[in-house]
């Protein structure tokens, strides 16, 4: 009677424990919308207006929190990296609208695992869908395989042109891709440069889930179908009920927050876009929390030139 009554209290103990290991591992988890799962966009010259260098970058990235950005190009590859890791900096991706072997080189000599990101492509000129999605499978191969072989993946990225922005479009080259044993890409999907029907976006969600590597958040307007500028978070009329898809949805890759200004520092719109992101984040959590929407920076005055004075005539 006493082990059978041993027993069942070592039973009950470890029901217990693992129950309370499990409340710990959920709240332990981190949000999709952690400062650790952030990366910041576009934040180098030209889309800087302070027109930082690679250590004054890396030196505003940690004030600012965050411990991770998405580099757009420039002659300084070398310098960014070495700049990030002194600094505890992880590129997260490279901007990477064509083939470049220098930074591939890079890459693999500093042992880093960006991401690269490829945009669409003006010169393919297919006329139908099976023709394109063969050209892109051609253009997007040789890129992936420099890409594997430093083990790093490729991203899709829904920018530059109409056809390759389409995520049913990015879905068919990924498939193809894999045919030939290509597995390391993937999207990276964008708010900015989407354009497609808010009320279809859930479905949209889940088709392209499977493949996401990346998804970069914007504001959006209320007609989603319209191509989008460039908006903090909150500020807009559609980006709450899109992240509210992506975070119900379960998947929980890296975020990016987009500054791409080149008349701002990068400093206040990253700052403007967290700020932006905290207002969605309560409003999630509890519809009418956030308080105040997030508003856009009201852009500075045009200075009017002075009328010549009638010495001057």
């Amino acid at each position: 009677m006493k082990l059978h009554s041993l027993t069942a209290l070592g039973l009950l103990t470890v029901i217990l424990f693992a129950s309370a290991s499990a409340r710990l591992t959920a709240a332990d988890a981190l949000s999709i919308f952690d400062l650790k799962n952030i990366s910041a966009l576009w934040i180098a010259p030209p889309w800087d207006a302070k027109k930082r260098s690679p250590e004054e970058r890396m030196q505003m990235l940690k004030e600012l929190g965050l411990s991770k950005f998405a580099y757009n190009g420039g002659s300084a590859v070398d310098a960014e990296i070495e700049a990030a890791k002194k600094h505890g900096i992880e590129i997260a991706a490279w901007w990477y609208p064509a083939r470049d072997p220098k930074i591939v080189e890079s890459t693999k000599r500093h042992g880093i695992h960006p991401q690269f990101w490829v945009c669409g492509s003006r010169a393919i000129t297919a006329t139908n869908d099976a023709e394109r999605i063969e050209a892109e499978a051609a253009r997007i191969r040789p890129i992936a395989e420099d890409a594997a072989a430093i083990a790093c993946k490729v991203g899709l990225y829904n920018h530059r042109e109409p056809w390759f922005e389409e995520q049913d479009h990015q879905i068919a080259i990924i498939e193809r891709l894999k045919r030939d044993g290509v597995t390391n890409v993937g999207i990276v999907f964008n708010f900015h440069h989407w354009r497609g029907s808010l009320a279809e976006f859930p479905a949209l969600f889940k088709r392209m889930q499977p493949y996401l590597i990346a998804v970069n958040l914007n504001g959006m307007s209320a007609d989603t179908t319209k191509y989008p500028p460039v908006r903090y978070l909150g500020s807009d009329e559609s980006e709450l009920a899109m992240i509210r898809v992506v975070e119900a949805s379960g998947w929980r890759g890296p975020i990016g927050v987009i500054h791409e200004r080149p008349t701002v520092d990068a400093a206040e719109g990253i700052r403007g876009n967290l700020q932006g992101l905290e207002w969605v984040q309560k409003e999630l959590q509890q519809p009418g929390s956030g308080g105040p929407k997030p508003q856009e920076p009201t852009p500075p005055a045009k200075v009017q030139p002075k009328p010549a004075s009638a010495t001057n005539r």
